[in-house]
């Protein structure tokens, strides 16, 4: 018997700092090796995308404002950190600050076992890493977000 994939939406934030770095958290699951994601997370019931990310932004890094208007969508298949298989409808939100210190004391019981480590990262470094970083076009995503990019 097949059984469907979980819908699951699902909000992440770029946070760069000043310096252009974008902070990464590394997940480290007792089922499958290591990798490094943006923060964020699940939409709850009754939540819209916007709220889901000022809140995850509020839980994971110790931030509380306002997220901005979503930036990029993305449909990807995962298995959950629960073992649920789901197609994520992705939300993303771009985050600038001049700097930030990440506070964690918003963790969930499973994102203290799970999330052993952050760091910010520069984008030679997230070319450069050997340990697998999502979303995989988190280069592009921070190139076409970028408003000292973007053309006049």
């Amino acid at each position: 018997m097949i059984v469907p994939r979980r819908s699951r939406p699902a909000a992440r934030i770029l946070l760069v700092d000043g310096r252009g770095r974008v902070l990464l958290f590394r997940f480290d699951p007792a089922d499958r090796p290591p990798f490094w994601v943006t923060p964020g997370g699940a939409v709850d019931p009754g939540e819209s995308y916007a709220q889901a990310a000022r809140r995850e932004l509020a839980e994971e890094v110790g931030l509380s404002r306002d997220c901005g208007a979503e930036v990029a969508r993305r449909q990807v298949e995962f298995l959950t950190l629960e073992g649920v298989e789901v197609d994520a409808d992705e939300r993303y939100f771009r985050v600038d600050v001049d700097a930030h210190e990440v506070v964690t004391t918003g963790h969930t019981p499973l994102e203290r076992r799970v999330m052993t480590q952050w760091r910010w990262f520069t984008r030679d470094e997230v070319a450069a890493h050997p340990e697998p970083i999502f979303p995989v076009d988190l280069l592009d995503l921070l190139a076409a977000t970028d408003p000292t990019e973007m053309p006049a």
